[in-house]
């Protein structure tokens, strides 16, 4: 069989950590933070890890050779 590709989308987005968790940014970081409080663009920094659900998804589709 021959080999999987990554999708290019996910390489950018998602970085799989060494326990196999899934890092990903925050949403609503790209414009309009006039509209967003303070508090919210403070919390929006840097990554988080997915939920376990989603996490598995990325992994099986997106990323196959990341597990």
């Amino acid at each position: 069989m021959s080999k999987l590709k990554t999708k290019s989308g996910a390489k950018k987005r998602f970085k799989v950590t060494a326990t196999g968790k899934v890092l990903a940014a925050g949403s609503g970081k790209r414009h309009g933070m006039i509209k967003r409080t303070p508090k919210q663009i403070r919390q929006k920094r840097g990554t988080s890890a997915l939920a376990e659900p989603d996490a598995r998804i990325v992994k099986r589709s997106y990323l196959p050779y990341d597990r």
